[in-house]
Protein backbone atom coordinates (compact mmCIF):
# COMPACT_ATOMS: atom_id res chain seq x y z
CA UNK A 1 0.00 0.00 0.00
CA UNK A 2 1.32 3.44 -0.87
CA UNK A 3 1.95 5.93 1.88
CA UNK A 4 -1.06 8.07 2.71
CA UNK A 5 -2.47 10.54 5.14
CA UNK A 6 -5.92 10.45 6.66
CA UNK A 7 -7.89 12.46 9.20
CA UNK A 8 -10.68 11.42 11.53
CA UNK A 9 -12.60 14.36 10.07
CA UNK A 10 -12.55 12.53 6.69
CA UNK A 11 -14.66 9.63 5.54
CA UNK A 12 -11.73 8.26 3.55
CA UNK A 13 -7.95 8.30 3.66
CA UNK A 14 -6.51 11.09 1.54
CA UNK A 15 -3.80 9.72 -0.80
CA UNK A 16 -0.45 11.46 -0.82
CA UNK A 17 0.98 12.74 -4.06
CA UNK A 18 4.05 14.62 -5.18
CA UNK A 19 3.80 18.35 -4.74
CA UNK A 20 6.12 21.24 -4.20
CA UNK A 21 4.19 22.46 -1.20
CA UNK A 22 4.40 20.79 2.20
CA UNK A 23 2.61 21.07 5.49
CA UNK A 24 4.75 20.85 8.60
CA UNK A 25 3.88 19.06 11.80
CA UNK A 26 4.01 21.40 14.81
CA UNK A 27 7.21 21.62 16.83
CA UNK A 28 6.39 20.90 20.46
CA UNK A 29 9.24 22.76 22.06
CA UNK A 30 10.38 26.35 22.34
CA UNK A 31 13.87 25.20 21.28
CA UNK A 32 14.65 25.81 17.61
CA UNK A 33 14.37 22.50 15.81
CA UNK A 34 13.50 21.06 12.40
CA UNK A 35 10.18 19.22 12.04
CA UNK A 36 8.73 16.34 10.07
CA UNK A 37 6.86 17.18 6.88
CA UNK A 38 4.24 15.45 4.79
CA UNK A 39 3.17 16.50 1.27
CA UNK A 40 0.52 19.16 1.21
CA UNK A 41 -3.05 18.09 0.41
CA UNK A 42 -5.07 20.88 -1.14
CA UNK A 43 -8.55 19.39 -0.85
CA UNK A 44 -10.42 20.19 2.36
CA UNK A 45 -11.66 17.10 4.27
CA UNK A 46 -15.33 16.68 5.01
CA UNK A 47 -16.12 16.87 8.72
CA UNK A 48 -17.62 13.83 10.41
CA UNK A 49 -19.67 14.56 13.49
CA UNK A 50 -20.22 10.96 14.58
CA UNK A 51 -18.03 7.91 15.32
CA UNK A 52 -17.17 5.47 12.51
CA UNK A 53 -19.52 2.71 11.42
CA UNK A 54 -19.39 -0.72 13.15
CA UNK A 55 -16.73 -3.08 11.82
CA UNK A 56 -17.48 -6.29 9.91
CA UNK A 57 -13.96 -7.32 8.92
CA UNK A 58 -11.94 -10.48 8.59
CA UNK A 59 -9.28 -10.90 11.30
CA UNK A 60 -5.67 -10.31 10.22
CA UNK A 61 -4.15 -13.34 11.95
CA UNK A 62 -3.12 -14.80 8.60
CA UNK A 63 -1.45 -11.60 7.43
CA UNK A 64 2.00 -10.46 8.58
CA UNK A 65 1.18 -9.21 12.08
CA UNK A 66 3.12 -5.98 11.99
CA UNK A 67 2.55 -4.92 8.41
CA UNK A 68 0.30 -2.15 9.63
CA UNK A 69 0.08 -0.62 6.16
CA UNK A 70 -2.16 -3.52 5.11
CA UNK A 71 -4.91 -2.45 7.49
CA UNK A 72 -8.35 -1.97 6.02
CA UNK A 73 -9.22 1.73 5.87
CA UNK A 74 -12.43 1.27 7.80
CA UNK A 75 -10.52 -0.41 10.62
CA UNK A 76 -7.80 2.24 10.48
CA UNK A 77 -10.31 5.04 10.80
CA UNK A 78 -11.94 3.30 13.77
CA UNK A 79 -8.56 2.83 15.51
CA UNK A 80 -7.66 6.47 14.93
CA UNK A 81 -10.99 7.70 16.27
CA UNK A 82 -10.73 5.54 19.39
CA UNK A 83 -7.13 6.65 19.97
CA UNK A 84 -8.05 10.34 19.75
CA UNK A 85 -10.98 9.98 22.14
CA UNK A 86 -8.88 8.00 24.64
CA UNK A 87 -6.00 10.50 24.44
CA UNK A 88 -8.32 13.44 25.04
CA UNK A 89 -10.02 11.80 28.02
CA UNK A 90 -6.80 10.59 29.69
CA UNK A 91 -4.52 13.60 29.21
CA UNK A 92 -2.20 12.30 26.48
CA UNK A 93 -1.77 15.92 25.45
CA UNK A 94 0.74 18.61 24.60
CA UNK A 95 0.42 22.34 23.99
CA UNK A 96 -0.33 23.41 20.43
CA UNK A 97 2.41 25.75 19.27
CA UNK A 98 0.01 27.58 16.95
CA UNK A 99 -2.06 28.78 19.94
CA UNK A 100 -0.75 31.81 21.84
CA UNK A 101 0.17 31.18 25.50
CA UNK A 102 -0.29 27.42 25.11
CA UNK A 103 3.19 26.84 26.48
CA UNK A 104 2.69 28.95 29.60
CA UNK A 105 -1.01 28.81 30.53
CA UNK A 106 -2.36 25.33 31.38
CA UNK A 107 -5.49 24.31 29.51
CA UNK A 108 -4.90 26.66 26.57
CA UNK A 109 -4.40 25.18 23.11
CA UNK A 110 -4.39 21.46 23.86
CA UNK A 111 -3.71 18.87 21.15
CA UNK A 112 -3.09 15.14 21.41
CA UNK A 113 0.57 14.14 21.70
CA UNK A 114 2.14 12.78 18.51
CA UNK A 115 1.81 8.99 18.77
CA UNK A 116 2.15 5.77 16.83
CA UNK A 117 -1.30 4.27 16.43
CA UNK A 118 -0.09 0.73 17.20
CA UNK A 119 2.92 -0.61 19.18
CA UNK A 120 6.30 -1.42 17.66
CA UNK A 121 7.52 -5.05 17.68
CA UNK A 122 10.65 -5.63 19.77
CA UNK A 123 12.46 -8.87 20.71
CA UNK A 124 11.89 -9.90 24.32
CA UNK A 125 15.53 -10.96 24.88
CA UNK A 126 16.87 -7.50 24.03
CA UNK A 127 14.12 -5.93 26.14
CA UNK A 128 15.26 -7.96 29.14
CA UNK A 129 18.86 -6.93 28.44
CA UNK A 130 17.93 -3.23 28.47
CA UNK A 131 16.02 -3.62 31.73
CA UNK A 132 18.96 -5.37 33.37
CA UNK A 133 21.34 -2.55 32.43
CA UNK A 134 19.39 0.23 34.16
CA UNK A 135 20.56 -0.26 37.78
CA UNK A 136 24.15 -0.76 36.60
CA UNK A 137 24.12 2.56 34.76
CA UNK A 138 22.50 4.21 37.80
CA UNK A 139 25.35 3.07 40.03
CA UNK A 140 27.94 4.03 37.42
CA UNK A 141 26.66 7.62 37.25
CA UNK A 142 26.80 7.93 41.02
CA UNK A 143 30.38 6.71 41.19
CA UNK A 144 31.51 8.94 38.34
CA UNK A 145 29.95 11.93 40.11
CA UNK A 146 32.25 11.35 43.09
CA UNK A 147 35.41 11.31 40.96
CA UNK A 148 36.01 15.02 40.46
CA UNK A 149 39.45 14.46 38.94
CA UNK A 150 38.03 12.18 36.26
CA UNK A 151 35.30 14.66 35.36
CA UNK A 152 37.61 17.67 35.19
CA UNK A 153 40.38 15.90 33.29
CA UNK A 154 38.08 14.13 30.84
CA UNK A 155 36.32 17.38 29.98
CA UNK A 156 39.39 19.62 29.97
CA UNK A 157 39.69 19.64 26.15
CA UNK A 158 35.96 20.14 25.76
CA UNK A 159 36.07 23.06 28.18
CA UNK A 160 38.43 24.96 25.86
CA UNK A 161 36.14 24.46 22.87
CA UNK A 162 32.63 24.63 24.31
CA UNK A 163 31.47 27.60 26.38
CA UNK A 164 28.44 25.82 27.82
CA UNK A 165 30.47 22.89 29.16
CA UNK A 166 33.04 25.37 30.45
CA UNK A 167 30.42 27.20 32.53
CA UNK A 168 29.15 23.91 34.00
CA UNK A 169 32.71 22.91 34.88
CA UNK A 170 33.29 26.30 36.54
CA UNK A 171 30.34 25.64 38.86
CA UNK A 172 31.70 22.17 39.55
CA UNK A 173 35.09 23.68 40.42
CA UNK A 174 33.51 26.19 42.79
CA UNK A 175 31.74 23.36 44.62
CA UNK A 176 35.07 21.56 44.98
CA UNK A 177 36.73 24.67 46.41
CA UNK A 178 34.12 25.03 49.15
CA UNK A 179 34.17 21.27 49.71
CA UNK A 180 30.44 21.00 49.00
CA UNK A 181 29.26 17.45 49.67
CA UNK A 182 26.09 15.98 48.17
CA UNK A 183 25.33 13.36 50.78
CA UNK A 184 21.82 12.71 49.45
CA UNK A 185 22.03 12.01 45.73
CA UNK A 186 19.02 11.55 43.45
CA UNK A 187 19.17 10.42 39.84
CA UNK A 188 16.29 10.20 37.38
CA UNK A 189 18.02 8.82 34.31
CA UNK A 190 17.13 7.47 30.90
CA UNK A 191 19.40 5.29 28.77
CA UNK A 192 18.49 5.27 25.07
CA UNK A 193 19.12 2.33 22.74
CA UNK A 194 18.62 1.15 19.19
CA UNK A 195 18.64 -2.42 17.93
CA UNK A 196 21.35 -2.78 15.29
CA UNK A 197 19.88 -4.75 12.39
CA UNK A 198 23.12 -6.30 11.15
CA UNK A 199 24.30 -7.70 14.49
CA UNK A 200 20.92 -7.81 16.30
CA UNK A 201 22.75 -6.08 19.16
CA UNK A 202 21.26 -3.61 21.61
CA UNK A 203 23.49 -0.53 21.32
CA UNK A 204 23.37 2.54 23.53
CA UNK A 205 22.83 5.93 21.91
CA UNK A 206 23.25 8.05 25.02
CA UNK A 207 22.64 8.24 28.76
CA UNK A 208 20.51 11.18 29.93
CA UNK A 209 21.10 12.43 33.47
CA UNK A 210 19.21 15.74 33.30
CA UNK A 211 15.59 16.50 32.38
CA UNK A 212 14.82 12.97 31.17
CA UNK A 213 11.34 13.59 29.82
CA UNK A 214 8.15 11.68 29.01
CA UNK A 215 7.78 9.58 32.17
CA UNK A 216 4.19 10.82 32.26
CA UNK A 217 3.18 10.60 28.60
CA UNK A 218 5.05 7.35 27.86
CA UNK A 219 3.07 5.78 30.66
CA UNK A 220 -0.13 6.88 28.89
CA UNK A 221 0.94 5.68 25.44
CA UNK A 222 1.42 2.19 26.86
CA UNK A 223 -2.09 2.30 28.29
CA UNK A 224 -3.46 3.69 25.01
CA UNK A 225 -2.00 0.80 23.01
CA UNK A 226 -3.22 -1.74 25.53
CA UNK A 227 -6.69 -0.22 25.26
CA UNK A 228 -6.67 -0.36 21.45
CA UNK A 229 -5.57 -4.01 21.45
CA UNK A 230 -8.10 -4.92 24.12
CA UNK A 231 -10.84 -3.58 21.82
CA UNK A 232 -9.50 -4.58 18.41
CA UNK A 233 -6.82 -7.19 19.13
CA UNK A 234 -8.85 -10.02 17.58
CA UNK A 235 -9.04 -8.19 14.27
CA UNK A 236 -5.34 -7.30 14.42
CA UNK A 237 -4.14 -10.69 15.66
CA UNK A 238 -2.37 -8.96 18.55
CA UNK A 239 -2.59 -9.49 22.32
CA UNK A 240 -2.52 -6.51 24.70
CA UNK A 241 -0.65 -8.63 27.26
CA UNK A 242 2.43 -8.56 25.01
CA UNK A 243 2.84 -4.83 25.67
CA UNK A 244 5.09 -4.59 28.76
CA UNK A 245 3.78 -2.64 31.74
CA UNK A 246 5.02 0.91 32.11
CA UNK A 247 4.77 2.65 35.47
CA UNK A 248 7.32 5.38 34.82
CA UNK A 249 5.38 8.34 36.22
CA UNK A 250 4.62 6.64 39.54
CA UNK A 251 8.20 5.48 39.96
CA UNK A 252 9.63 8.91 39.15
CA UNK A 253 7.26 10.41 41.71
CA UNK A 254 8.20 7.73 44.23
CA UNK A 255 11.90 8.55 43.87
CA UNK A 256 11.23 12.28 44.31
CA UNK A 257 9.01 11.56 47.32
CA UNK A 258 11.64 9.40 48.99
CA UNK A 259 14.25 12.11 48.41
CA UNK A 260 11.86 14.67 49.97
CA UNK A 261 11.50 12.35 52.98
CA UNK A 262 15.27 11.96 53.34
CA UNK A 263 15.68 15.74 53.40
CA UNK A 264 13.52 15.67 56.53
CA UNK A 265 11.76 19.02 56.41
CA UNK A 266 7.98 18.48 56.21
CA UNK A 267 7.40 22.18 55.44
CA UNK A 268 9.65 22.12 52.38
CA UNK A 269 8.42 21.60 48.81
CA UNK A 270 9.83 20.12 45.62
CA UNK A 271 10.75 22.75 43.02
CA UNK A 272 10.56 21.89 39.32
CA UNK A 273 12.85 24.11 37.25
CA UNK A 274 11.12 24.71 33.92
CA UNK A 275 11.47 26.66 30.71
CA UNK A 276 9.39 29.83 30.36
CA UNK A 277 7.57 28.31 27.37
CA UNK A 278 7.04 24.58 27.89
CA UNK A 279 4.78 22.79 25.43
CA UNK A 280 5.44 19.48 27.14
CA UNK A 281 4.20 20.83 30.49
CA UNK A 282 1.55 18.12 30.96
CA UNK A 283 4.20 15.41 31.11
CA UNK A 284 5.66 17.38 34.03
CA UNK A 285 2.28 18.05 35.65
CA UNK A 286 1.59 14.31 35.78
CA UNK A 287 4.59 13.87 38.09
CA UNK A 288 3.39 16.75 40.27
CA UNK A 289 -0.11 15.29 40.41
CA UNK A 290 1.16 11.92 41.63
CA UNK A 291 3.34 13.62 44.24
CA UNK A 292 0.35 15.56 45.53
CA UNK A 293 -2.31 12.85 45.37
CA UNK A 294 -0.27 9.80 46.35
CA UNK A 295 2.45 11.27 48.58
CA UNK A 296 0.85 14.52 49.83
CA UNK A 297 3.86 16.54 48.68
CA UNK A 298 3.54 20.01 47.15
CA UNK A 299 5.52 21.20 44.14
CA UNK A 300 6.23 24.64 42.72
CA UNK A 301 7.37 25.54 39.19
CA UNK A 302 10.05 28.17 38.62
CA UNK A 303 12.22 29.28 35.74
CA UNK A 304 15.94 29.83 36.30
CA UNK A 305 15.34 33.59 36.07
CA UNK A 306 12.66 33.40 38.77
CA UNK A 307 15.01 31.42 41.03
CA UNK A 308 17.59 34.18 40.62
CA UNK A 309 15.02 36.86 41.48
CA UNK A 310 13.27 35.09 44.35
CA UNK A 311 15.88 32.71 45.75
CA UNK A 312 18.23 32.99 48.70
CA UNK A 313 20.24 30.65 50.88
CA UNK A 314 19.40 30.84 54.56
CA UNK A 315 22.12 30.65 57.25
CA UNK A 316 21.54 26.89 57.69
CA UNK A 317 22.03 26.26 53.95
CA UNK A 318 18.33 25.93 53.11
CA UNK A 319 17.31 27.20 49.69
CA UNK A 320 14.33 29.55 50.03
CA UNK A 321 12.41 30.66 46.93
CA UNK A 322 9.82 33.37 47.49
CA UNK A 323 9.83 32.46 51.17
CA UNK A 324 9.28 28.73 50.54
CA UNK A 325 11.88 26.18 51.72
CA UNK A 326 13.01 23.82 48.94
CA UNK A 327 13.88 20.20 49.68
CA UNK A 328 14.39 18.81 46.16
CA UNK A 329 15.20 20.61 42.90
CA UNK A 330 13.98 18.68 39.86
CA UNK A 331 15.51 20.11 36.68
CA UNK A 332 13.33 20.03 33.57
CA UNK A 333 15.36 22.91 32.17
CA UNK A 334 19.02 23.90 32.29
CA UNK A 335 20.28 21.27 29.85
CA UNK A 336 20.80 23.58 26.86
CA UNK A 337 22.58 26.94 26.38
CA UNK A 338 19.22 28.37 25.30
CA UNK A 339 18.09 28.05 28.93
CA UNK A 340 20.82 30.53 29.98
CA UNK A 341 20.18 33.71 27.92
CA UNK A 342 21.76 35.95 30.59
CA UNK A 343 23.92 35.87 33.71
CA UNK A 344 20.74 35.70 35.79
CA UNK A 345 20.20 32.05 34.88
CA UNK A 346 23.81 31.15 35.64
CA UNK A 347 23.54 32.85 39.05
CA UNK A 348 20.46 30.74 39.76
CA UNK A 349 22.26 27.52 38.83
CA UNK A 350 25.17 28.39 41.11
CA UNK A 351 22.84 29.39 43.95
CA UNK A 352 21.02 26.08 43.80
CA UNK A 353 24.27 24.11 43.78
CA UNK A 354 25.49 25.97 46.86
CA UNK A 355 22.33 25.16 48.82
CA UNK A 356 21.53 22.08 50.88
CA UNK A 357 18.60 21.13 48.63
CA UNK A 358 18.81 17.78 46.87
CA UNK A 359 19.58 18.44 43.21
CA UNK A 360 18.21 16.19 40.46
CA UNK A 361 20.71 16.29 38.97
CA UNK A 362 23.62 17.77 40.88
CA UNK A 363 26.26 19.45 38.76
CA UNK A 364 28.36 16.28 39.02
CA UNK A 365 25.52 14.06 37.80
CA UNK A 366 24.89 16.52 34.96
CA UNK A 367 28.51 16.35 33.83
CA UNK A 368 28.53 12.56 34.13
CA UNK A 369 25.89 12.42 31.40
CA UNK A 370 27.79 14.45 28.79
CA UNK A 371 28.68 12.95 25.42
CA UNK A 372 32.40 13.30 26.15
CA UNK A 373 32.12 11.24 29.34
CA UNK A 374 30.18 8.60 27.39
CA UNK A 375 33.08 8.43 24.95
CA UNK A 376 35.68 8.24 27.73
CA UNK A 377 33.84 5.33 29.35
CA UNK A 378 34.19 3.34 26.13
CA UNK A 379 37.99 3.40 26.39
CA UNK A 380 39.66 0.18 27.57
CA UNK A 381 39.98 -0.04 31.34
CA UNK A 382 37.88 3.02 32.21
CA UNK A 383 34.75 1.20 33.36
CA UNK A 384 36.93 -0.85 35.71
CA UNK A 385 37.85 2.39 37.46
CA UNK A 386 34.27 2.61 38.74
CA UNK A 387 32.84 -0.92 38.80
CA UNK A 388 34.31 -3.93 40.61
CA UNK A 389 32.06 -6.56 39.01
CA UNK A 390 33.51 -7.96 35.79
CA UNK A 391 30.02 -9.17 34.88
CA UNK A 392 28.63 -5.63 35.15
CA UNK A 393 31.52 -4.23 33.11
CA UNK A 394 30.98 -6.83 30.38
CA UNK A 395 27.25 -6.08 30.22
CA UNK A 396 27.85 -2.34 29.81
CA UNK A 397 30.66 -2.77 27.30
CA UNK A 398 28.49 -5.08 25.20
CA UNK A 399 25.96 -2.27 24.63
CA UNK A 400 28.55 0.39 23.74
CA UNK A 401 28.62 1.48 20.11
CA UNK A 402 31.91 2.69 18.68
CA UNK A 403 32.90 6.01 20.31
CA UNK A 404 35.95 8.11 19.50
CA UNK A 405 37.59 11.41 20.30
CA UNK A 406 38.50 13.70 17.41
CA UNK A 407 42.16 13.75 18.43
CA UNK A 408 42.49 10.29 16.80
CA UNK A 409 43.66 11.04 13.22
CA UNK A 410 42.92 7.53 11.97
CA UNK A 411 39.27 7.59 12.95
CA UNK A 412 38.88 11.15 11.64
CA UNK A 413 40.29 10.02 8.29
CA UNK A 414 37.85 7.10 8.15
CA UNK A 415 34.95 9.42 8.99
CA UNK A 416 35.93 11.78 6.17
CA UNK A 417 36.15 8.85 3.75
CA UNK A 418 32.92 7.15 4.89
CA UNK A 419 30.83 9.81 6.69
CA UNK A 420 27.63 7.76 6.35
CA UNK A 421 29.02 5.32 8.94
CA UNK A 422 29.42 7.94 11.68
CA UNK A 423 27.46 10.47 13.73
CA UNK A 424 29.19 13.61 14.97
CA UNK A 425 27.88 14.73 18.35
CA UNK A 426 28.36 18.04 20.20
CA UNK A 427 27.88 18.37 23.97
CA UNK A 428 24.17 19.13 23.66
CA UNK A 429 20.85 17.63 24.74
CA UNK A 430 17.32 18.03 23.45
CA UNK A 431 17.45 16.78 19.84
CA UNK A 432 18.37 18.45 16.58
CA UNK A 433 22.08 18.89 17.36
CA UNK A 434 23.87 15.92 15.79
CA UNK A 435 25.67 15.94 12.42
CA UNK A 436 25.10 13.24 9.79
CA UNK A 437 26.12 12.17 6.29
CA UNK A 438 28.09 14.55 4.10
CA UNK A 439 27.85 17.21 6.81
CA UNK A 440 30.18 15.02 8.92
CA UNK A 441 32.87 15.23 6.23
CA UNK A 442 32.40 18.95 5.71
CA UNK A 443 32.53 19.72 9.44
CA UNK A 444 35.63 17.61 9.99
CA UNK A 445 37.44 19.22 7.05
CA UNK A 446 36.56 22.70 8.32
CA UNK A 447 37.89 21.82 11.77
CA UNK A 448 41.12 20.53 10.25
CA UNK A 449 41.57 23.67 8.17
CA UNK A 450 40.90 25.90 11.17
CA UNK A 451 43.61 24.09 13.13
CA UNK A 452 42.00 25.13 16.41
CA UNK A 453 40.85 23.23 19.47
CA UNK A 454 37.21 23.41 18.42
CA UNK A 455 37.20 19.69 17.65
CA UNK A 456 37.23 19.15 21.41
CA UNK A 457 33.55 20.10 21.45
CA UNK A 458 32.60 16.94 19.51
CA UNK A 459 32.82 13.17 19.62
CA UNK A 460 32.37 10.63 16.83
CA UNK A 461 30.00 7.73 17.25
CA UNK A 462 29.35 4.66 15.15
CA UNK A 463 26.10 5.15 13.27
CA UNK A 464 23.53 2.53 14.24
CA UNK A 465 21.33 1.11 11.48
CA UNK A 466 18.17 -0.32 13.05
CA UNK A 467 15.62 -2.41 11.19
CA UNK A 468 12.85 -0.55 9.37
CA UNK A 469 9.20 -1.37 10.04
CA UNK A 470 5.75 -0.19 9.00
CA UNK A 471 3.93 2.26 11.26
CA UNK A 472 0.98 4.61 11.37
CA UNK A 473 1.96 7.99 12.82
CA UNK A 474 -0.61 10.38 14.25
CA UNK A 475 -0.39 14.15 14.61
CA UNK A 476 -3.13 16.78 14.75
CA UNK A 477 -5.89 14.21 14.33
CA UNK A 478 -4.43 12.80 11.12
CA UNK A 479 -2.64 9.56 10.44
CA UNK A 480 0.29 8.98 8.14
CA UNK A 481 1.63 5.63 6.90
CA UNK A 482 5.41 5.49 6.75
CA UNK A 483 8.50 3.30 7.13
CA UNK A 484 10.05 3.96 10.52
CA UNK A 485 12.79 3.14 13.01
CA UNK A 486 12.39 3.15 16.77
CA UNK A 487 14.48 4.04 19.81
CA UNK A 488 13.99 2.51 23.26
CA UNK A 489 14.65 4.62 26.34
CA UNK A 490 14.79 2.88 29.72
CA UNK A 491 14.16 5.03 32.79
CA UNK A 492 16.17 4.44 35.95
CA UNK A 493 15.75 5.82 39.47
CA UNK A 494 18.55 6.06 42.02
CA UNK A 495 18.58 7.51 45.53
CA UNK A 496 21.43 7.33 48.02
CA UNK A 497 22.00 8.88 51.43
CA UNK A 498 25.69 8.60 52.29
CA UNK A 499 26.45 4.86 52.21
CA UNK A 500 22.82 3.75 52.13
CA UNK A 501 21.30 3.00 48.73
CA UNK A 502 17.57 3.63 49.11
CA UNK A 503 16.50 3.03 45.53
CA UNK A 504 18.22 1.64 42.44
CA UNK A 505 15.99 0.17 39.77
CA UNK A 506 14.59 0.27 36.27
CA UNK A 507 11.50 2.49 36.28
CA UNK A 508 9.56 2.26 33.05
CA UNK A 509 10.36 3.00 29.45
CA UNK A 510 9.90 5.35 26.52
CA UNK A 511 9.71 4.46 22.82
CA UNK A 512 10.20 7.11 20.17
CA UNK A 513 9.46 6.25 16.55
CA UNK A 514 10.49 8.38 13.58
CA UNK A 515 10.37 8.07 9.81
CA UNK A 516 13.39 6.10 8.61
CA UNK A 517 14.69 8.98 6.47
CA UNK A 518 14.95 11.30 9.51
CA UNK A 519 18.31 11.51 11.28
CA UNK A 520 17.10 13.11 14.51
CA UNK A 521 14.65 11.48 16.91
CA UNK A 522 13.33 13.93 19.50
CA UNK A 523 9.57 14.06 20.11
CA UNK A 524 9.55 17.52 21.68
CA UNK A 525 11.85 18.70 18.90
CA UNK A 526 9.30 17.60 16.29
CA UNK A 527 11.10 14.62 14.75
CA UNK A 528 9.35 11.61 16.26
CA UNK A 529 6.19 10.28 17.89
CA UNK A 530 5.62 8.47 21.17
CA UNK A 531 5.24 4.72 20.97
CA UNK A 532 5.29 1.52 23.03
CA UNK A 533 6.65 -2.02 22.60
CA UNK A 534 5.05 -5.27 21.53
CA UNK A 535 7.35 -8.06 22.74
CA UNK A 536 8.08 -10.84 20.27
Amino acid sequence: MSAGIGCVACWETIPLFSASKSTTFPVLSGVRRHSLSVPFVSSSPNLVMSPPKPLTLTPLQHSPLFDYHRLDQQLLRTLAYDALVWSSLHGLLVADKSVQNSGSVPGVGLVHAPVALLPTPFPENQWSEAIELAPIFNELVDRISLDATFLQQSLSRTKKADEFTSRLLDIHSKMLKIDKKEEIRLGLHRSDYMLDEKTNSLLQIELNTIASSFAGLSNLVTELHRYILSRHGNLLGLDSKSIPANNAVNQYAEALAKAWSEYDNPRAVIMIVVQAEERNMYDQHFVSAVLREKHNISTIRKTLAEVDQEGEILPDGTLSVNGQAISVIYFRAGYTPDDYPSESEWRARLLMEQSSAIKCPSISYHLAGTKKIQQELAKPGVLERFLESKDDVDKLRKCFAGLWCLDDPNIVRKAIERPELFVMKPQREGGGNNIYGDDVRETLLKLQQAGSQEDGAYILMQRIFPSVSAAILMRNGCWHNDRVVSELGVFGTYLRNKNRVIMNKQSGYLVRTKISSSDEGGVAAGFAVLDSLYLT
